[in-house]
C-alpha cells in the first residue's frame, strides 16, 4: 500500500537533509544561538547601566528637549495656527520695542527687589526662633510655620483676595478697629503690589524658614561654646558663626526665590489679572496673554526664552557673589 504525497514529504526532506551530510534541525539551534550570544552581547556589566536609564532618556528627550527645540523653533516664526513663516530674530527685535514687555519687566524686578529680602529676613527670623530653646512646643510652631507652603497658589489667590477686598475684607475690617480707613488693596496700583508680595511672603516665608532651620540644627554647638568663651557676644557669634555656616542654604533659597519671582504667575492673576492698568502685570502673564488670548505663538516663545536668559545671568551673577570664594 503506498503512501500518500503528503504523508511521505517529511521522510523525503529527513532523507534529503541526511544525504547532504547535515543533520535535520541543525540550521535552527543554530539561529536560536546567535539569537542567545545577541542577547548576551546586549546584556553585558557595561550595557546595563545604560538600559536601565534609558526609560528617563527617552522621556526627558520627548516631554524635555524636544518641547524646548520646537518652542526656539517657533520663537522664530511668525503666524497663527501652523500656518507659519520664518520670520528670523523678528520676534526679538519686536520685544525690545514693546513697551508692554518693559512694563511687565518692571513689575517683575519690583516685586523681586522688596519681596524676596523681605520673605528671607522674616524666615531667618522665624528659623532663629524655632531653634531656640526657650520656645515652647517648638514642633507645633514648626509645623504652623510651614502649613501655608502646603496650600495650592491658586487657593491662596482666591483666599487673599476675600481677604483684601475693600468693602468686606479681613484685613480692612482690622484696620477699621483702630480708626485707619479703609484701603483699596486691589484696586490702587501701589496698593496692589503690596497686595502681591504679601500674598507671595505668606505662602514661601515658612517654606525657607524650614530650610534656614535645618541648616542652624547642622552648625556645631562647639563653635559657639568656643565664641562664647572668647567672649564674644550674640551679634558677633551671628555674624561671624551662623551666617558662615548658613551660606550654601542661603544661596540656594536666594536663587530659588529670584527664579520662582521672575516666574510669577497665579497670584497676581487670581488677585488683579495683571492691573490696575498692569500694575501687577508680570513677565509670564505677558507670555500668557499673547500666547493663548491672542495665539501668537512666536512672540510668547521669544518672551520666554528672553525670561530664561534673563534667569540664567541673574542664577550665575548670585552664585558668582555669594558663592564660596576658595
Amino acid at each position: 500500500m503506498s503512501l500518500a504525497p503528503s504523508e511521505r514529504a517529511p521522510a523525503t526532506g529527513a532523507a534529503t537533509a541526511t544525504a547532504a551530510g547535515t543533520p535535520a534541525g541543525r540550521g535552527t539551534h543554530r539561529r536560536t544561538g546567535r539569537a542567545q550570544q545577541g542577547r548576551r552581547r546586549l546584556l553585558t556589566r557595561e550595557s546595563v547601566p545604560y538600559l536601565l536609564i534609558m526609560p528617563a532618556v527617552l522621556g526627558f528627550a520627548i516631554f524635555k528637549a524636544y518641547p524646548i527645540a520646537a518652542s526656539f523653533w517657533i520663537s522664530l516664526t511668525t503666524g497663527n495656527g501652523a500656518e507659519r513663516q520664518f520670520s528670523g530674530l523678528a520676534n526679538y527685535r519686536r520685544l525690545l520695542d514693546d513697551p508692554l514687555f518693559w512694563t511687565a519687566l518692571r513689575n517683575t524686578a519690583l516685586i523681586l527687589v522688596v519681596q524676596v529680602p523681605l520673605m528671607l529676613g522674616l524666615a531667618l527670623l522665624v528659623a532663629l526662633a524655632l531653634n531656640s530653646t526657650k520656645v515652647w512646643l517648638r514642633p507645633l510652631w514648626r509645623l504652623g510655620v510651614f502649613v501655608p507652603s502646603l496650600t495650592g497658589l491658586v487657593a491662596a489667590g482666591v483666599m487673599f483676595s476675600v481677604i483684601l477686598n475693600r468693602d468686606a475684607g479681613l484685613l480692612n475690617w482690622v484696620l477699621t478697629l483702630f480708626g485707619v480707613d479703609r484701603v483699596n488693596w486691589l484696586g490702587s496700583p501701589v496698593w496692589a503690589r503690596v497686595g502681591v508680595v504679601l500674598v507671595i511672603t505668606w505662602h514661601y516665608t515658612g517654606y525657607n524658614a524650614v530650610m534656614y532651620l535645618a541648616g542652624l540644627q547642622g552648625v556645631p554647638k562647639e563653635l559657639y561654646e568656643a565664641a562664647m568663651v572668647d567672649g564674644a557676644g550674640p551679634v558677633r557669634r551671628f555674624f561671624s558663626i551662623t551666617l558662615p555656616q548658613l551660606r550654601p542654604i542661603l544661596l540656594l533659597t536666594v536663587v530659588l526665590s529670584t527664579i520662582g519671582t521672575l516666574q510669577l504667575f497665579d497670584e497676581p492673576y487670581v488677585l488683579t489679572g495683571g492691573g490696575p492698568d498692569n500694575a501687577t502685570l508680570t513677565v509670564t502673564m505677558y507670555l500668557y496673554n499673547n500666547g493663548f488670548k491672542y495665539f501668537d505663538f512666536g512672540y510668547a516663545s521669544a518672551l520666554a526664552y528672553a525670561l530664561a536668559l534673563i534667569v540664567s545671568l541673574l542664577g550665575i551673577l548670585q552664585v558668582r557673589l555669594m558663592g564660596e570664594r576658595r
